[in-house]
């Protein structure tokens, strides 16, 4: 049996919509990342309501946080993206390559 305990933790932190925006908006702004602050002005979510949902996001391994004086910066970790992403289509089209091809193609995200 294959465990999938990290690619659920995955799906799981980004099952709920302010986590998944939040996500997005990460994704969005790339490897400079942005500050929690800014998050929450671009969501229209309450600061303190949006920090439990960094920290699951951050728990998940599909973001990360570092200091940069008295701001958090939050960016998006690819490696976790790429890797559930794998974790998702590894099993695709058995037989049939071809129904995957433009799928493989795409499937290594990059910044």
């Amino acid at each position: 049996m294959v465990d999938l305990s990290v690619t659920l933790d995955k799906l799981s932190a980004l099952s709920q919509e302010t986590r998944l925006l939040t996500f997005r908006a990460l994704m969005e702004a790339g490897e400079q990342g942005l500050q929690a602050g800014a998050i929450a002005r671009q969501l229209q979510v309450a600061p303190n309501k949006l920090s439990s949902h960094l920290t699951i996001l951050v728990q998940s391994g599909l973001i990360s946080v570092r200091r940069d004086g008295r701001h958090m910066i939050y960016r998006a970790e690819i490696d976790a993206v790429n890797g559930l992403l794998m974790s998702l289509v590894e099993t695709c089209c058995h037989g049939h390559p071809e129904v995957c091809a433009p799928l493989a193609e795409l499937r290594k995200v990059t910044c």
